[in-house]
């Protein structure tokens, strides 16, 4: 049973690689720290690029922060709100990782597992999404509405 897993995978991978160019080195870890963050860098700057919901959530979040910083919210408030914008964005980079391993692994083809993978990663940024809708309100609807109360309206 080993042995024909092993075979399979190795087939699988002989066969990838005939196809596709690879990048030298792409499996190895990271030879120094600033190796680390110009991969992270590149992952960021590949997300934003492609990625129209990451591209939103990044807007969205900063708004929110620029927001709150008008209103003067206590720091508390900042740091949940900041800690809120960072997971979703977070949850959209790791959306964006299963994607591409499920369109590697699947060749681009369908199968009903790999729906599943998309559809259950996209259903947690929507959590996520909605989560942090929640928290704004509660976090910044009280002092929007003073702030708006304050204008005579």
């Amino acid at each position: 049973m080993a042995q024909r897993l092993s075979t399979s995978l190795t087939n699988r991978t002989a066969h990838s690689r005939s196809k596709q160019p690879t990048r030298q080195g792409s499996w190895l870890v990271a030879a120094t720290l600033l190796a680390s963050f110009s991969y992270a860098g590149s992952g960021l700057r590949y997300a934003f690029a492609t990625q129209r919901n990451f591209r939103i959530h990044v807007g969205v979040g900063l708004g929110v922060l620029g927001l709150a910083l008008w209103l003067q919210v206590s720091l508390t408030a900042l740091a949940i709100l900041m800690l809120t914008v960072g997971a979703v964005m977070v949850m959209e980079l790791v959306n964006t990782a299963i994607e591409a391993v499920v369109d590697l692994v699947v060749e681009q083809t369908y199968h009903d597992l790999a729906r599943i993978a998309k559809d259950c990663a996209a259903g947690a940024v929507l959590i996520s999404a909605l989560v942090s809708v929640g928290v704004g309100l509660s976090l910044l609807g009280p002092p929007l509405w003073e702030r708006v109360q304050s204008w005579g309206f």
